[in-house]
């Protein structure tokens, strides 16, 4: 789906090269109009035009002076607006309900009139809005004008840059680390979007914590059977009431959230198409240098590193005689891990392709992280001032988000495991927190405690973490099946029935799968290395932090593996090029069929990729071996002579019409 996208964006383009800078115009436009300008998301737009452009696709003047006119003519646009209407803007919509939309702009203006109108174009909350308040100020076109066009032109250079520096850099990132890019861009959006959601929550229920406050209270004096424990947590003359009201109004929304999930799941009999789709992306994205990292990171979630930071928590209160904190800690962890596992016994749901003994609905890892960073949090914000209260949930909210991400990619949850987890957890916790907060007197030093928790939880996942990503792969590790096939009927005919191409991001990255080789790797790695191949061990990320190092000479400068059908390369050989700077590689990988003939033992099938590499560095900053799709003869004609002891054939693959080498063991 991603590739068929990315290909067809990439074919109108080549094909309607002016349309798109009318496009890009467009969206500069509108985002700097007044109003508009709060809701069209400029940014996901224009660093995939940036993308573009590294790659060749978009002229990079052309389509830097139609974001910048486009951004002058929108502003332009705001202030002429600004000037006609004048004072009268305020009485229109919307700004006669929310007059903090010009008053946040005018503020800024007044400080200083030129500044404020670059400035505005970088700060997504006043840009729409600084240019009409400068014609609403009656601001002389003289000193507006200048300002105008050059942040008209710096921000469009700025926002156009990432993208464009990415593209530069693209064929070497999708030709090299095959989906890391794109898995690392989903983890980004995951942290982004939980972090959004804890700020925007807290500052939404801090805003009208008062108003909701006593609405609540006087919903209580009309129904006083219930009024008198509602009185209880929203009576603003009792402490800690607006801390209360805020834990009790989450617990009413995320249960009732909670309960309708739980619901739909049971009632969709277990298993969401959402789940499916989502495993099977996570599935595609599986490469080599993401495996790593995201199995460690789903250790967060294992007893080794949540247990040794709770029972020091629990330690400390117990030592510091906060008794009521400490049975409140004790309960939240033990009844929030019986509550999952009392779930997960009741709920029956198949479990993914990949899942062990471990499995559960809802997810145990991702509800006890919630439940321990959660109430955790709950513990200590009490006792921090103003804003700085939001950070403890911050941390809870990037700490579930990155178990929750890792255990999908590895395909150990489905997104409604994790999901599920999340809500159980929450609710449990707030729970636990309205409780706490009702019944907790007097002042508790807290930095000791953050210190404790967040210290001890970070040294326990760097000590396990690294130590379980062997174990952790090993049971999340796809399982290939094999068919089995006559080793001459793969020779004749079948060798045209496998994979012609490894499937990539666009079609110029499409490798061609030009190597088939039936018999035992010692056999083919001794036969390449007579004629100067080497063979180069998989590389991990502490080879990969050697691409920063350009004083390395370049045949020292690792090659980063690829993946095929979510598996690294078993086989990886080099050969030097004839010039500086060029050497070839040829990949392989296990096919998914064995050989058998009647005469001699079964036949491994490999399956691989003859590539010529060109040595780039990019910026200044890093180096990488970037593969030259449009050589692959000539790296297939250094392969072909270096294996003439072995029987072999080249034929058109009939699907790529590319040469394809076959090759078998003596």
């Amino acid at each position: 789906m991603i590739s068929s996208w990315v290909n067809g964006l990439l074919a109108w383009i080549g094909t309607h090269p002016y349309a798109a800078g009318a496009v890009i115009f467009l969206v500069a436009f509108c985002d700097a109009l007044v109003v508009l300008g709060m809701i069209v998301p400029v940014i996901p737009l224009l660093i995939p035009v940036g993308l573009l452009i590294g790659m060749g696709r978009l002229s990079g003047p052309y389509a830097l002076a139609c974001a910048a006119l486009g951004a002058f003519c929108g502003d332009g646009f705001s202030y002429a607006v600004g000037r006609h209407f004048s004072q009268r803007l305020y009485a229109m919509w919307p700004f006669n309900r929310y007059p903090q939309l010009l008053e946040r702009g005018e503020k800024q203006f007044k400080r200083n009139a030129v500044k404020s109108v670059i400035v505005a174009r970088y700060v997504g909350p006043i840009r729409p809005f600084v240019p009409a308040v400068a014609g609403m100020l009656q601001m002389p076109l003289r000193k507006y004008l200048p300002a105008s066009v050059f942040a008209a032109i710096t921000w469009a250079a700025a926002f156009l840059a990432p993208g464009w520096a990415l593209g530069t850099a693209y064929d070497a990132i999708a030709a090299i680390a095959g989906k890391l890019a794109l898995v690392v861009g989903l983890l980004l959006l995951a942290l982004v979007l939980a972090w959004s959601i804890v700020w925007f929550a807290y500052r939404w229920l801090s805003a009208h914590a008062d108003n909701l406050t006593a609405r609540v209270l006087d919903w209580s004096h009309a129904h006083p059977l219930f009024g008198r424990y509602s009185e209880a947590l929203f009576d603003p003359k009792r402490r800690e009431s607006v801390s209360l009201a805020l834990l009790a109004l989450l617990l009413i929304v995320i249960a009732c959230a909670c309960f309708a999930f739980l619901a739909y799941v049971i009632g969709s009999g277990g298993l969401l198409g959402t789940d499916i789709a989502v495993n099977e992306l996570m599935h595609g994205l599986r490469n080599p240098l993401a495996d790593a990292p995201l199995a460690a990171l789903a250790a967060l979630g294992d007893w080794q590193v949540l247990v040794p930071a709770c029972a020091l928590v629990l330690l400390y209160l117990l030592w510091r005689r906060r008794w009521l904190a400490a049975w409140h800690w004790l309960a939240a962890l033990a009844f929030g891990l019986a509550l999952t596992s009392a779930l997960g016994a009741l709920i029956a749901i198949p479990k993914p392709p990949l899942a062990g003994s471990g499995f559960s609905f809802p997810s145990l890892p991702v509800t006890m992280v919630t439940v321990a960073f959660g109430f955790f949090a709950v513990l200590i914000g009490r006792e921090l001032p103003g804003r700085r209260r939001i950070w403890p949930y911050m941390l809870a909210g990037l700490a579930v988000t990155l178990t929750g991400f890792a255990r999908l990619y590895l395909g150990a949850h489905w997104l409604s495991d994790v999901v599920g987890g999340v809500l159980v957890g929450a609710v449990w916790l707030l729970v636990l927190g309205v409780a706490y907060r009702r019944r907790v007197q007097g002042a508790m030093w807290m930095k000791p405690q953050a210190w404790l928790f967040y210290g001890t939880f970070a040294l326990a996942a760097l000590w396990h973490a690294p130590r379980s990503v062997d174990d952790t792969l090993k049971r999340f590790d796809p399982p290939q099946v094999f068919d089995t096939t006559a080793a001459a009927a793969w020779w004749n005919d079948g060798w045209r029935y496998l994979p012609a191409h490894r499937g990539e991001l666009a079609n110029t990255q499409r490798w061609p799968l030009d190597v088939q080789y039936a018999g035992d790797l010692p056999t083919l790695q001794r036969a390449l290395e007579a004629h100067g191949w080497r063979v180069q061990q998989r590389a991990g990320w502490v080879q990969a932090l050697q691409l920063l190092n350009l004083r390395l000479p370049d045949e020292q400068q690792p090659v980063l593996p690829a993946s095929f059908d979510t598996r690294a390369e078993s086989l990886l050989m080099l050969h030097a090029g004839d010039r500086p700077g060029e050497q070839y590689a040829l990949r392989l990988w296990r096919a998914p069929l064995t050989l058998h003939a009647a005469a001699t033992h079964d036949q491994a099938l490999w399956i691989g990729s003859a590539q010529e590499l060109h040595y780039h560095a990019f910026f200044g900053l890093i180096g990488a071996w970037k593969t030259q799709p449009q050589d692959a003869d000539a790296a297939l004609a250094v392969v072909t002579a270096s294996l003439a002891g072995l029987p072999q054939r080249t034929e058109a693959h009939p699907d790529s019409t590319a040469p394809v080498l076959r090759v078998k063991a003596l």
